[in-house]
C-alpha cells in the first residue's frame, strides 16, 4: 500500500519511525490549510510559511505526546495558530508592524467560500477590517474564522473572559458601525 491511499492513523505510525515519506504525505495533506491559518494571523506570507514549517517540526517532534491520532489535524493547527499569536505578541511589543490585510467573516456561518473573494462584500469586509484595532481583528479572528470559543481565545490572548467576551462584542460592533458607514 502506498502512502497515498493510507489514512492519517497509520501515516502517523510510520511518522512516529520517523518516515521521511510519511512525514512528506502528511506534510502535503495538512500544509496550504495551516499556511491559511498562520497568514490569517500573522498576515506576512513569508513568516507565515516559516510558522507553519516550524510547526510541522514540533508536531513531528512531539508526535509520541498526541493521544488519539485522529485528532491530529486539530492539534496541528492549535500548534500553528499557537506559534502565530506568539509572533503576534512579539511584533505588538516590539510595534513593528500592524495587523492588516487579511479576510474576515462578519456573520457567525461557514466563513467566507473560496469562491467568493472576489465579491463586493467581502472586498468591502476586508477593506474595514483593516482599520480595526489589532485586538479587536485578532479577536475576530481567532472567535469567527479558526473557530475558537472565548475560553480559548482567552487562553491565546492572556485575558479574563470577561475581557473577552466585551472585546468581540466590542470588535463586532465596531465592524457593523464602520460598514453601515457611507464609502
Amino acid at each position: 500500500m502506498t502512502s497515498t491511499n493510507q489514512n492519517i492513523e497509520q501515516l502517523l505510525l510510520l511518522c512516529k519511525s520517523c518516515n521521511q515519506r510519511a512525514q512528506l504525505e502528511v506534510y502535503n495533506r495538512y500544509n496550504k490549510a495551516m499556511y491559511n491559518t498562520a497568514l490569517r494571523i500573522v498576515k506576512d506570507s513569508y513568516k507565515a510559511e516559516d510558522i507553519m514549517q516550524e510547526s510541522f517540526l514540533t508536531a513531528f517532534t512531539k508526535l509520541n505526546t498526541l493521544e488519539d491520532t485522529k485528532l491530529f489535524g486539530a492539534w496541528l493547527k492549535r500548534i500553528v495558530v499557537n506559534n502565530s499569536i506568539a509572533h503576534y505578541n512579539k511584533i505588538t511589543k516590539h510595534s513593528e508592524v500592524p495587523l492588516d490585510t487579511v479576510m474576515y467573516k462578519v456573520e457567525d456561518d461557514n466563513g467566507i467560500e473560496e469562491g467568493d473573494h472576489n465579491t463586493d462584500k467581502v472586498k468591502q469586509i476586508i477593506r474595514v477590517m483593516k482599520t480595526l484595532k489589532p485586538n479587536y481583528s485578532l479577536g475576530l479572528t481567532l472567535h469567527l474564522i479558526e473557530g475558537y470559543d472565548y475560553e480559548e481565545i482567552c487562553d491565546i490572548m492572556n485575558i479574563s473572559y470577561a475581557n473577552c467576551r466585551t472585546m468581540i462584542s466590542r470588535a463586532k460592533e465596531s465592524l457593523r458601525q464602520k460598514l453601515m458607514q457611507p464609502a
